[in-house]
């Protein structure tokens, strides 16, 4: 029982990581087009209040943020629980994370977001969508991995390599 507790609040900190270093890429991203932080957010929420989530302010922006960090969690989570029987999936976590940061923006753009009630606008630029699947790749996948990694074996790197000693 405690090392599923550990393991979960491992998987939870790699979400919250992974939640951050995405809305970040996100946010800078969009800057250079002089999109604000909160219509970003704002654009999040849109997945569960349509248009009117650009009108709600504050309100609707820290809702998005909300939404976003609970999605990453989940992200988290699901590799987490995969990775408790599935060995490869801790030991591989470049291989794995990349996979299933990939697997994630596939789901997350072909599936949930054409599912929500967010507004169709104008195609996206190309940039954002190569950006994008390496940040779901590098910024989500692998600190999922890791995350997963750390929480189920105790340590960071494999001990069969020795980069780092594992925890007693």
């Amino acid at each position: 029982m405690r090392r599923s507790l550990n393991a979960l609040g491992w998987s939870l900190l790699g979400g919250l990581l992974a939640g951050t270093l995405d809305i970040l890429y996100a946010i800078g991203f969009w800057s250079a087009y002089d999109v604000p932080a909160r219509r970003i957010l704002q654009s999040v929420a849109a997945g569960l209040l349509g248009r009117d989530a650009f009108a709600g302010g504050a309100r609707t922006a820290a809702l998005g943020l909300l939404l976003h960090y609970v999605i990453a969690a989940c992200m988290a989570l699901t590799y987490g629980w995969a990775a408790r029987d599935a060995r490869p999936l801790r030991d591989r976590p470049w291989r794995f994370g990349a996979l299933y940061g990939l697997a994630l923006y596939v789901l997350m753009n072909f599936v949930v977001v054409p599912l929500s009630v967010s507004p169709r606008g104008a195609s996206l630029p190309m940039a954002w969508m190569a950006w994008s699947v390496l940040a779901h790749i590098v910024l989500v996948g692998w600190p999922c991995a890791w995350f997963a990694r750390r929480g189920w074996d105790g340590h960071w790197s494999s001990r069969r390599h020795g980069l780092i000693p594992a925890a007693s």
